[in-house]
């Protein structure tokens, strides 16, 4: 079967139509459906390069730092985000872990290594080595991205064992906050720009 990069799919209806040239911001929908066919990129890739290194760095700093911090006089402990999921393996909670791991650390780290790899090489108008696989695993780890659910756990956790004893909040949930948001810009672009910046 034969490659038509000029055509485009609707993925809802199958209709398919000409690949329009579209303005930055702009959105090409289904004439059948009104699905939306094509989101062009409103960065170009000197931003989208910025985000991701900005993303690399909080996240880095998410996992680092303490996000929660307990005190119990005359004792404190400081949680960082990996030690707060990994200490879901203890209790009745246990089955939870593995999930809570995969949302919050393994996911948002995959997403932003496979976007920093095809960015590297886009930067300089070629396609990175595996392009088509790290774009279709990007694609899929999307949805799996829940590093908002882990900061609203912490959140219910910090409000919950205020109560009982001293909390504060670490720097380490501040650079996860900024980090959800750094997603959530890259997340409304489409990176299926990709594929004809880098033909």
């Amino acid at each position: 079967m034969r490659t038509h990069p000029s055509l485009i799919v609707c993925p809802h209806c199958d209709a398919v139509y000409r690949r329009p040239a579209l303005a930055a911001g702009q959105v090409a929908r289904c004439g059948e459906c009104d699905a939306v066919l094509h989101r062009a990129a409103r960065l170009d890739i000197n931003g989208w390069v910025a985000l991701t290194a900005a993303a690399a760095i909080l996240f880095v700093l998410a996992n680092i730092f303490p996000v929660i911090s307990v005190g119990l006089q005359p004792y404190r402990n400081d949680a960082t985000l990996w030690q707060a999921t990994a200490a879901l393996v203890h209790g009745a909670w246990a089955p939870l872990a593995l999930p809570a791991v995969a949302v919050a650390i393994v996911a948002p780290f995959a997403q932003i290594t496979l976007l920093g790899w095809v960015l590297a090489y886009a930067w300089h108008g070629r396609r990175a080595p595996g392009f088509r696989s790290a774009m279709k695993a990007l694609d899929w780890l999307r949805p799996w991205s829940m590093l908002d659910v882990a900061l609203l756990g912490v959140a219910v956790a910090a409000i919950k064992l205020a109560g009982m004893a001293e909390v504060a909040i670490g720097p380490g949930l501040w650079a996860m906050a900024a980090l959800i948001g750094v997603t959530a810009v890259t997340a409304k672009g489409d990176p299926r720009w990709l594929w004809e910046a880098t033909e």
